[in-house]
C-alpha cells in the first residue's frame, strides 16, 4: 500500500534523522501533482537544503532483458556489505492511457529489499519525456538528506530517458548484454558518448567467452569517441560483470569510485551539480509557464480553436505558434 500524503511540516528533522518512513512519506509528496501537495513538497526540498549531505548519485540504462533489476540488487548488496547506505529509484515504465505502472523491480530486488541499510523506491513515470518521473531530482534529494551514500536511479532505457537521467546523476553507467559485433551498431552513439562505465553483464558461464569479446569491441568504440574534458586517462571503459555470480562487481565500484575522487579532485564534481541545478530550475520555470497558460480559459480555448486549424490544414504549425505567442505578448 502506498504511504499516505500527508503534510511536510514534521518531515525534515525526521528525515535528517534517517528515518525510513519519514523518506517513504516524503516521497510520495514529491511525486504528487496535487497543488497543496506541490507547495507542501517544495517547502520540503527548501527546508532540508543546504544539510552538507552528498549521495553518489548512479544513473544505470540498459536494454530490457539485460539483468538491470538483478544487477542492482547484486551490486546494492555489495555496498550495503561494505557498510554503505545505498537508495534505489526505479523508475517503471508507465501506460500513456492509464497512467498505470508495472511497479514490479522491488519484488525482483527480494534481497536488497530487506536489507535495512537499503531503500527500494519504485515510481511510475506518469508518461513525462524519456520516462523519467518528473520528481525523481527530488526524491534524490530526499535520500541524500536522509543519509544514504549511494542513490541508483535506474531508467526504463528509452532513449530520451538517458538524456534526462544525466542532468540527475555523477555517474552514468551502460548496462549491456554479449552481443556480436553487428548488434554495436545498435548502440547509440549519443549514449555511449554519455557512458562513463559500460558494464557488459552475463559474463558467466557459457556467455563468458561473448561477453569478453563484447567487452572487447565496446573498448575499440570508446577509444574513437572524443576525448571529454571531464574524464581521466582510461575512462570511459568497458568491463564483464556477472550479477549471478558476483564476479566483477567489486573492480566497477572501484572505478566508479576512481572517477568520482578524480573529479572532484579537479572541481568536475561541483562544477557539473551546478549546471544541473541552472538546467533544473529553466526546466521548472517552462514548466510552470506551461502549466499557467493550460489553465488559463481563455488561452486554452484559443490554442483549440488554432490547434483545430493546423490539423485542417488551415495553418501551418509554424505560422500557429507564431500568431498565438504574439496574442499572448499583447
Amino acid at each position: 500500500m502506498a504511504e499516505q500524503v500527508q503534510g511536510g511540516d514534521d518531515l525534515a528533522p525526521r528525515i535528517l534523522a534517517g528515518e525510513r518512513r519519514a523518506l517513504a512519506r516524503a516521497v510520495t509528496l514529491v511525486e504528487s501533482t496535487r497543488a497543496d501537495h506541490r507547495t507542501q513538497a517544495t517547502a520540503l526540498i527548501e527546508a532540508l537544503r543546504g544539510h552538507g549531505r552528498q549521495a553518489l548519485r548512479i544513473g544505470l540504462s540498459g536494454t530490457p532483458g539485460v539483468g538491470k533489476s538483478t544487477f542492482i540488487e547484486a551490486f546494492g548488496m555489495a555496498l550495503v556489505g561494505a557498510g554503505l547506505k545505498v537508495a534505489v529509484l526505479a523508475v517503471d515504465p508507465s501506460s500513456a492511457r492509464s497512467g498505470g505502472s508495472i511497479l514490479g523491480d522491488k519484488t525482483r530486488m527480494e534481497l536488497l529489499s530487506r536489507e535495512a541499510a537499503a531503500f527500494i523506491r519504485p515510481s511510475p513515470s506518469a508518461t513525462h519525456l524519456g520516462g523519467i518521473a518528473r520528481r525523481t531530482r527530488e526524491a534524490v534529494a530526499l535520500c541524500e538528506a536522509a543519509g544514504f551514500d549511494v542513490v541508483l536511479i535506474e531508467t526504463v532505457g528509452v532513449g530520451q530517458s538517458e538524456t534526462m537521467v544525466a542532468e540527475i546523476c555523477d555517474l552514468f553507467v551502460l548496462l549491456l548484454a554479449p552481443a556480436g559485433g553487428d548488434e554495436l551498431q545498435g548502440v547509440k552513439r549519443g549514449i555511449m558518448e554519455m557512458a562513463d562505465l559500460i558494464l557488459v553483464n552475463k559474463a558467466d558461464g557459457d556467455l563468458k567467452p561473448a561477453a569478453t569479446r563484447t567487452v572487447a569491441d565496446y573498448a575499440g568504440a570508446l577509444r574513437l569517441l572524443r576525448k571529454r574534458p571531464q574524464d581521466p586517462e582510461g575512462f570511459p571503459k568497458a568491463l564483464p560483470v556477472s550479477a549471478v555470480t558476483g564476479d566483477g562487481i567489486a573492480q566497477a565500484w572501484d572505478e566508479m569510485q576512481t572517477l568520482a575522487r578524480w573529479r572532484k579532485d579537479q572541481g568536475w564534481w561541483d562544477r557539473r551539480r551546478a549546471e544541473q541545478a541552472a538546467h533544473w530550475f529553466d526546466q521548472e520555470v517552462r514548466a510552470g509557464l506551461l502549466a499557467r497558460l493550460r489553465g488559463d480559459p481563455a488561452v486554452k480555448s484559443a490554442m483549440a480553436a488554432m490547434a483545430a486549424q493546423v490539423a485542417a490544414g488551415e495553418m501551418t504549425p509554424d505560422a500557429a505558434a507564431a500568431e498565438m505567442l504574439d496574442r499572448l505578448k499583447g
